[in-house]
């Protein structure tokens, strides 16, 4: 859908473009010429509503013409600098919950071709830990939003049982401290699970979970229409420069069959190709990510998610029922 609205609204800023250019540099001089000409031919002795009549422009053309300040700025500002991206699902809490607006800094990875994605200026590239708007590498134009975990080169383990990952760094010309191809894990740092304030429920009918915090569930343990609910846990992990918080569900056992299996590795094991990262949601065991699709490559990011601007207190396809106003802030 994004992908269809940049279309359109490259397609749009063209056209109206091309009527204000034609008014602004054709249209108007010869129209201004006429009226020159008319106020000569009557020596001046002429009423000024007929001139005004005469030095107007077709209405439609001054419709067009007249979006195009408004709508240039608009591209501008979407297809280079930020876009806004609603969060759809669960699988980035709690860093991200549903009904989050958020925005997308177009320019961190590159300024970037609006139609093709292609990059025009480099400007950087994703970092471990970012969280990151990405289409997904199936070839839809479906926009995903995940945290970087793996770089170009890394060894991701993925220790299922523990929920928990191991990540050896590629060896670079200059290192010391490396076995084979890959240098010594990385030190995630992970802290004690705790009880968090969300819970998964299940209803029926429906097959994604929605996630209330406790107080809500209190509020809604009644409804006939639940299945069963799961209190989480939440643990710190620490990747790149930032802690941040991943939410895990204890009963819940993965099934390592499902996960990508990249060609002479082991179950639940990658190696980063180059040019590619691999992705995964905070919110580990509700979340589509790396492990079950795999690498993704880097002319599919759209941006870094840089700040949440807006929070709706809501679930999936039903309406607001209040605003979080002490979620608006900076991603990390």
């Amino acid at each position: 859908m994004a992908g269809n609205f940049a279309i359109i609204l490259t397609f749009v800023t063209l056209i109206t473009g091309i009527f204000w250019c034609l008014e602004k540099f054709r249209w108007k001089p010869a129209r201004q010429r006429k009226v020159e000409a008319v106020r000569q031919q009557c020596n001046g002795d002429i009423d000024g509503k007929i001139l005004a009549e005469v030095g107007k422009p077709k209405g439609w053309i001054e419709f067009l013409s007249s979006f195009f300040p408004i709508l240039f700025i608009v591209f501008i500002i979407r297809s280079f600098l930020y876009e806004p991206f609603q969060i759809p699902s669960g699988s980035m809490m709690q860093t991200l919950l549903i009904g989050d607006f958020i925005a997308v800094e177009k320019y961190a990875y590159g300024l970037r071709n609006p139609l093709t994605n292609q990059v025009i200026i480099p400007t950087g590239k994703p970092e471990r830990g970012d969280v990151a708007v990405f289409k997904h590498p199936n070839g839809t134009q479906m926009d995903l939003v995940k945290r970087v975990v793996g770089l170009p080169g890394d060894k991701i383990v993925y220790l299922f049982k523990e929920k928990q990952l191991l990540i050896y760094p590629a060896c670079q010309p200059t290192d010391t401290n490396c076995v084979g191809q890959q240098k010594e894990p990385l030190d995630l740092d992970y802290s004690m699970a705790k009880e968090s304030n969300w819970v998964e429920v299940y209803h029926q009918l429906q097959n994604t979970p929605n996630f209330y915090t406790v107080k809500q569930y209190e509020q809604k343990q009644a409804d006939p229409t639940i299945l069963g609910s799961f209190n989480l846990k939440i643990k710190q992990e620490t990747l790149g420069k930032v802690k941040h918080t991943i939410l895990l569900n204890p009963k819940k056992l993965e099934d390592p069959s499902a996960f990508y299996h990249q060609t002479n590795q082991p179950r639940a094991t990658w190696v980063v190709p180059e040019g590619n990262y691999f992705m995964m949601g905070d919110n580990r065991d509700n979340s589509g990510d790396s492990r079950y699709f795999g690498f993704v490559p880097e002319e599919n990011f759209i941006g870094r998610a840089s700040i949440i601007w807006l929070s709706f207190d809501k679930q999936p396809d039903e309406w607001p029922t209040g605003f979080r106003f002490s979620q608006i802030g900076r991603i990390h």
